[in-house]
């Protein structure tokens, strides 16, 4: 039994988080519920309340203590700031993976700690593995769950004390977990996109932050053919929310976002093909390395295919873009510690700088991650 071995699990309110806190239980963990509060809204656009009474039901339940711990300053201070920061550059970040970092394994671990914990829970699907010298982060049993993607910040000292009981479950067992015990939110949907945004417009949403500077949208041939809200509001290969379909003299197909000029304010467009979207190579920065900076010892390791080339290391793996993208096959050249050279062996449509691009071996070993330059 692991009665001596205390968890602090983040419960959310979701029948995931509600059900690892159930398994740690039953395995004979002292398990307490920890439930944050990230944003906080007047209008009531996010879940924060409803989302606690679900808590206080699931745990009262499972007969674990439970606690709320507010962080909407160090959420505002550490992921939200950098989001806008990041929109104001014309990029499109993703908040889930600082908070990731920053907050559930940053402040949340601390406050963990301090309740005497041995160990963080969430119900994040993803897996470690524990060898000789590192903490790795893999993929989930349920690819179509897996979540590692998000998780692609942590470091080793967050993953030695992060444990992810559905690692090896399908999201049905998740469920029928859940029905079986008698969980008041089995059936609950999953909560998608980021809480301070919720089911509200988003552009609407980011207007009340950012300034809005309308600006031209162009053909690359430089036509004018409409006007933009403001650059912000739109992303590499977006199709929607253009405004411009019933334009004379195009085509008749759609039109897609292909080039934003900050400088100029100008929106760039094309109609038709999009093969002008596809490239075969990008820049990474600010890379986390999950096990350690790739190298000779690791890459033997994990099984990895490296060489040396004008004295820069080289190594095959597989990347993914964009979450729930399917693995792509890259080389990967080392600049330095922090940014790398990324090449693919087939053209990827709409690479897009403030994504992340995350690494991994052939096994599903998460390598790391880094923002797309």
């Amino acid at each position: 039994m692991n009665s001596n071995k205390t968890i602090v699990v983040g419960m959310s309110g979701g029948v995931d988080s509600s059900v690892t806190a159930y398994l740690l239980k039953s395995q004979g963990y002292n398990v307490i519920g920890l439930f944050m509060i990230n944003w906080e809204e007047l209008d009531g656009s996010c879940t924060a309340e409803d989302d606690y009474e679900d808590v206080k039901r699931v745990c009262s339940k499972i007969d674990i203590p439970y606690y709320s711990v507010n962080y909407t300053k160090q959420y505002y201070d550490n992921v939200f700031k950098y989001f806008l920061e990041q929109y104001k550059k014309g990029r499109t970040p993703n908040p889930d993976v600082l908070c990731n970092r920053e907050i559930k394994f940053g402040f949340f671990l601390q406050q963990a700690l301090k309740l005497g914990a041995d160990y963080v829970a969430t119900g994040h699907y993803a897996k470690k593995i524990e060898t000789n010298n590192y903490h790795l982060l893999c993929k989930a049993k349920d690819l179509n769950k897996d979540q590692s993607y998000f998780l692609n910040q942590l470091n080793q000292y967050q993953l030695s004390k992060a444990i992810f009981p559905l690692s090896d479950i399908e999201k049905t067992e998740v469920r029928e977990i859940a029905k079986k015990i008698g969980l008041s939110n089995a059936e609950k949907k999953d909560s998608t996109g980021i809480c301070f945004i919720g089911e509200r417009n988003f552009k609407n949403f980011l207007k009340n932050y950012l300034p809005m500077k309308k600006g031209l949208i162009k053909t690359l041939s430089g036509e004018v053919v409409g006007e933009h809200d403001g650059l912000m509001f739109y992303t590499l290969g977006q199709r929607r929310g253009l405004n411009i379909g019933g334009k004379s003299g195009g085509n008749g197909e759609r039109w897609f976002v292909v080039e934003k000029d900050l400088a100029n304010n100008i929106l760039y467009v094309s109609q038709g093909e999009d093969s002008i979207l596809f490239s075969k190579s990008c820049f990474v920065e600010n890379i986390n390395w999950i096990p350690c900076v790739p190298n000779k010892e690791i890459c033997n390791e994990l099984a990895i295919p490296y060489n040396i080339s004008n004295n820069i290391f080289n190594f095959e793996c597989f990347a993914k873009f964009r979450y729930r993208q399917p693995d792509q096959k890259v080389l990967v050249k080392l600049i330095d510690e922090n940014r790398v050279f990324v090449e693919f062996e087939k053209p990827q449509r709409a690479i897009t700088p403030g994504q992340y691009a995350v690494f991994y071996n052939s096994k599903g070993i998460c390598l790391g991650g880094g923002e797309i330059c």
